[in-house]
């Protein structure tokens, strides 16, 4: 595994040098799962506007229903990420790894149901029409080397898109993400 400027402490599941704004939608992983698999996510709240305020409250479960007329939807939802990067490749944690973030939803992958279980979900500030930046693929890349590092059973054969353990339902990261180049940057290092 490539070593990465960025360090996930095994024992706390968190990021040295980050703060974890700890998401209360979050639980336990169940015993004996191991971490082995990372999912990528694309996220903007509302739709098309890149901020990551209204994600962090979103993740926080304090996302105020009335700021607009799309959060009357979603502001009840219990939903959560492992980490957030934002446009300019800046990283915030709302789980630590050893929990079990609630990002995946009603999921399989590789025959497996309930990927929060073993999984870690990364979320992108981004959509399905928009291209990611250079900088959200340098942290990225760095983000998953650590992870690789702390979890070597994460493989690159075990890195999905939402879409792929959950098709028909979610589409994210979306058509512009660079699978090829994020898979390069990651073989690599």
């Amino acid at each position: 595994m490539n070593k990465s400027p960025l360090e996930i402490d095994r024992e706390t599941g968190l990021l040295s040098g980050s703060v974890c704004l700890c998401s209360p939608h979050c639980d336990d992983r169940p015993d004996g799962v191991a971490i082995d698999a990372m999912v990528i996510h694309a996220i903007s709240l509302p739709p098309g506007y890149f901020e990551t305020e209204a994600i962090s409250d979103f993740f926080l479960g304090c996302l105020d229903a009335d700021d607009h007329p799309y959060f009357k939807e979603i502001a009840t939802l219990k939903v959560s990420a492992h980490f957030l990067i934002d446009r300019e490749g800046g990283i915030i944690q709302f789980v630590p790894v050893i929990q079990r973030a609630w990002h995946a939803g009603n999921s399989s992958l590789i025959g497996r149901a309930r990927v929060n279980d073993f999984s870690v979900g990364i979320e992108l500030v981004g959509s399905d029409d928009t291209w990611f930046t250079n900088r959200q693929y340098a942290t990225l890349t760095s983000l998953t080397e650590a992870l690789q590092f702390a979890w070597p059973t994460i493989t690159a054969e075990r890195i999905v898109g939402h879409s792929d353990i959950a098709p028909g339902r979610k589409s994210d990261p979306g058509p512009h993400f660079d699978w090829a180049r994020f898979r390069e940057s990651i073989a690599s290092g």
